[in-house]
């Protein structure tokens, strides 16, 4: 969101001080990045369980396909190993989905419903700015009357321009006081309203990596009974694959 003021004649007489104004954008800036890096944090949070939701269903879909290989109908032991995986997979799969759920119920929902209040808070800030651009006009054309010969005619239509500033200047005011005392009390709530979400998704995360640790760590000691090591599964697929690579179906011509 962006604030461009109105660019109208200004009056002589200085209605907002510079200070109050400065005060006033630099108050309403912070509140325009935060809008900024909420609606940011809001898409990467969806992009984050979208992908994770993709992988888990992924996995499931690798170890069904993987169970399902005409060599699971020749070698038991891999039989037995393939439906370990798919076990733990699906394991994963539903962990995740709990951790997705909780993620956004927890932290997402709340960033959508915070992003939710900025119109509000936009259209009292045009609210403002509309009404300081009549305050200034009405400001002018009193100063024009001011400044003009104390005829009969002129004073009624002076009298008349100071009656209709009145409730305008009140309205700005009104309004100018009630944004410098809640723009700062609603940048500060944030933390308060935020704190209980962030807790909430480090929760969720220990919860589920710790699940993991278990699933995992009972697939290693299901499928991982020759406790060899990476190097040496490494030099177990070479020399396979070099025993494949000698057969004359493949070898180079």
């Amino acid at each position: 969101m962006s604030w461009i003021p109105f660019k109208i004649g200004q009056p002589k007489k200085q209605i907002v001080s510079k200070t109050v104004e400065r005060d006033f954008e630099r108050e309403y800036d912070k509140l325009q990045k935060l809008e900024d890096q909420t609606k940011k944090l809001h898409k990467d949070m969806k992009k984050s369980t979208e992908a994770d939701i993709a992988m888990s269903k992924a996995a499931v879909k690798i170890s069904a396909d993987l169970l399902s290989n005409p060599l699971c109908e020749q070698d038991q032991a891999f039989l037995e190993s393939m439906t370990a995986l798919d076990t733990a997979m699906k394991r994963m799969d539903s962990f995740n989905q709990e951790k997705v759920n909780q993620i956004q119920k927890t932290v997402i929902d709340p960033l959508k419903k915070y992003s939710g209040v900025f119109p509000s808070l936009n259209m009292a800030v045009k609210r403002r700015e509309q009404v300081l651009q009549d305050y200034k006009r009405l400001q002018s054309k009193v100063e024009k009357y001011e400044e003009k010969e104390k005829t009969g005619p002129i004073m009624v239509k002076l009298h008349q321009a100071r009656e209709e500033l009145r409730p305008v200047r009140e309205d700005f005011e009104a309004k100018n006081k009630q944004l410098l005392d809640e723009m700062p009390k609603f940048y500060h709530s944030r933390i308060d309203y935020f704190q209980p979400s962030f807790e909430a998704l480090i929760r969720a995360q220990v919860v589920y990596f710790t699940e993991m640790y278990k699933i995992f760590s009972e697939l290693t000691d299901q499928i991982d009974q020759a406790g060899l090591t990476d190097e040496q599964r490494e030099r177990e697929n070479e020399a396979k694959l070099s025993e494949l690579r000698a057969l004359s179906i493949v070898a180079d011509d």
